[in-house]
């Protein structure tokens, strides 16, 4: 079985899980890309609202006369909303399915959409982007787990790393959106840029509908056959279905006769919980604590600071950091079940810290000129290809994949907590920062940040490329 292999090929944990033989690969399963890409497409809403605002509150500033401290609020506050929504996410995908929540996350996308489109006011404003942020908090945990759980162990770092293409994928349609619409009346534009948001969702309803529920939350729930049905669906061969619902079965039977999930989660946990847990956090701390959504929401703002003064020339910029993005993230969904995930995020972790150092030289320049524009854009640029092909999509990947059945969904959950109350953090506070260490600085305290990203996956992520869900555990004992 692979938990009795698995202890044989694990001498250190930080080395590649080796394997036995060279047996031929098995075909790709294509039904499990379609589920998994259906449950990550909700995301790309997440990225689409989040980002819209770096464009949109040019022209929000005049309509309705928003203050920057406003603005910096209206920002980051979805991050800060969506707490509540993240919790609970890993509750509610257990008591009422994955696909029963995904439904419930696109109800509220669809609902906060239209009435950020209807805002007439600061304070309506914040109720409707409070509504968006439950429905951001639910998709955003649900979709990795689910693709983590639908997919086979041979292209799982693909299919959970879906999730952050369509999320970037958002981000760059709200780029084109905001370049796009910005001609319109100034009362229209910006309006018309959060209507687009109201139709997707449901599309999404139907997709999410027309997908299986996840094979190990049918097992959870004593449905062991539909889970069979499931599994023989996405996995590669027959007999891996077989040992992929055996695992299952184990791991959920271990499960009914333990201790409350938030209690061993984070009251008693175990030494090798405690280093999952450690692991996870710690990743979703990094992923934001380097910079990324300070650049995604203030990207406008540093080109103008470098020297950029036409709002087409910025917004056509930020189209360019969109689209730069979008491809490079294609590096880590093709590449982590290649190369494996640690070579991944180590070259991304030591591109955002040189990218980093780059962009806050480029912004000390006394006088700006062409170059100096042009030598900032090119470190954002730089900036965002390191975090796509590594912390970016790797990160709930693989959080994803290393924690327990039964901790999965709630330990998902407290790993995107702390990653958007770190977004909120740095999001509403960086242009205050800005004016108090200047804007380079921000970029060299983020810098530092992604130095000890590095450090940290070197001393304390083991490689997870090719090893069940499952048998995660059996790794980090040692």
């Amino acid at each position: 079985m692979a938990l009795d292999g698995a202890v044989d090929t694990t001498v250190s944990p930080l080395l590649n899980a080796s394997t036995t033989g060279t047996p031929q690969a098995p075909r790709r399963n294509m039904f499990a890309f379609v589920c998994a890409t259906l449950a990550s497409m909700t995301t790309i809403l997440m990225g689409y609202n989040l980002a819209l605002m770096s464009g949109a509150e040019l022209f929000m500033r005049e309509d309705i006369g928003l203050t920057d401290e406003q603005v910096e609020v209206l920002s980051g506050s979805m991050n800060v909303f969506m707490l509540a929504s993240i919790l609970a996410a890993g509750w509610a995908a257990d008591f009422a399915g994955r696909r029963a929540t995904l439904v419930l996350a696109n109800a509220f996308l669809m609902v906060g959409a239209l009435a950020m489109s209807l805002g007439g006011s600061y304070a309506a404003l914040m109720v409707a982007r409070f509504v968006t942020s439950v429905g951001v908090g639910f998709a955003v945990v649900v979709a990795p787990v689910y693709a983590a759980e639908i997919a086979p162990a041979s292209s799982r770092g693909l299919l959970t790393s879906l999730v952050d293409v369509f999320i970037t994928g958002g981000i760059l349609l709200s780029y084109v959106s905001n370049y796009a619409l910005a001609g319109l009346p100034l009362w229209l534009g910006w309006r018309v840029m959060f209507a687009v948001g109201v139709l997707p969702p449901v599309l999404l309803v139907a997709g999410v509908l027309a997908m299986p529920e996840s094979p190990r939350w049918l097992a959870m729930r004593g449905r062991d056959d539909e889970a069979h049905a499931v599994l023989a669906r996405t996995s590669d061969t027959p007999a891996e279905a077989d040992e992929r619902l055996e695992e299952i079965k184990r791991a959920v039977e271990a499960q009914a006769g333990g201790v409350g999930v938030w209690t061993e989660l984070l009251g008693r946990p175990s030494p090798m919980v405690r280093r999952i847990r450690t692991n996870v956090l710690a990743l979703f701390f990094f992923q934001q604590a380097s910079g990324i959504d300070a650049i995604v929401l203030y990207s406008p703002l540093v080109f103008k600071k470098a020297g950029m003064s036409s709002n087409d020339a910025i917004l056509g910029a930020t189209i360019a950091v969109g689209v730069v993005k979008t491809f490079s993230i294609f590096v880590a969904t093709f590449l982590s079940d290649r190369l494996g995930r640690r070579p991944l995020l180590l070259a991304s972790s030591a591109g955002l810290a040189m990218s980093l150092i780059s962009l806050g030289i480029t912004l000390c320049i006394g006088e700006t000129t062409t170059m100096s524009a042009a030598a900032c854009v090119a470190s954002v640029l730089a900036f965002v290809t390191a975090f796509s092909i590594g912390l970016g999509p790797l990160t709930p990947a693989y959080s994803a994949e290393i924690l327990p059945l039964r901790l999965r969904a709630q330990g998902t959950s407290l790993g995107i907590a702390v990653n958007r109350l770190t977004c909120g953090i740095l999001s509403m506070t960086f242009i205050s920062l800005a004016n108090s260490i200047t804007m380079a600085g921000c970029f060299f305290l983020y810098a530092s940040t992604a130095v000890a990203a590095w450090v940290f996956v070197y001393l304390r992520l083991p490689e997870t490329k090719g090893r069940s869900l499952e048998d995660m555990e059996v790794l980090f004992a040692k």
